[in-house]
């Protein structure tokens, strides 16, 4: 297993990530129909909002995951937050940063992973809005639009605050 990269902004992505107030609060309508609507769109057994911390990354918005929260070390989305493009994995097992790693020989099998990076208008990468499967799986041209798409959505729903009514 390869380690996720820190990011060269890991400092201020953290202070953005801690100023949205909005780690470890309970589950949003607003958040959970984005992963409702992706699971059934692309028929995914687990779609998290994932937002990565210092030591954890902790899911805002989660189908098909039991825990709430898994260690960074070991998270695919902090291989993701490095960078703005969305990060594919077609079959964990045949690639060299995951193929050993503990979330892929055991719970919860991961063998395909997508993760759109939650770029907030600063340019911090907070999180990820993230697909997996069980089996290896690839995404055509209209899929990442759409994901795309639903990426955008969710830092939407970040960086405005809900607003009553």
């Amino acid at each position: 297993m390869i380690p996720a990269p820190i990011p060269t902004d890991d400092r201020r992505r953290l202070q953005a990530l801690r100023e949205m107030l909005i780690l470890d609060t309970p589950p949003e309508e607003r958040f959970d129909r984005v992963v409702r609507f992706a699971a059934d769109e692309f028929d995914m057994p687990i779609v998290l909002v994932s937002l990565v911390d210092e030591k954890r990354q902790w899911f805002k918005a989660r189908i098909g995951m039991d825990v709430c929260e898994t260690d960074r070390d070991i998270s695919f989305c902090g291989h993701a937050i490095v960078q703005p493009q969305i990060l594919v994995v077609e079959d964990a097992l045949q690639d060299p940063r995951f193929h050993d790693n503990p979330q892929v020989t055991g719970a919860p099998n991961v063998r395909f992973y997508a993760g759109a990076p939650l770029q907030l208008p600063g340019g911090e990468i907070v999180g990820t809005l993230c697909m997996i499967d069980h089996q290896p799986r690839q995404l055509d041209a209209i899929d990442l639009a759409i994901f795309g798409s639903l990426r955008e959505l969710v830092v939407g729903e970040l960086v405005a605050p809900e607003v009553a009514g």
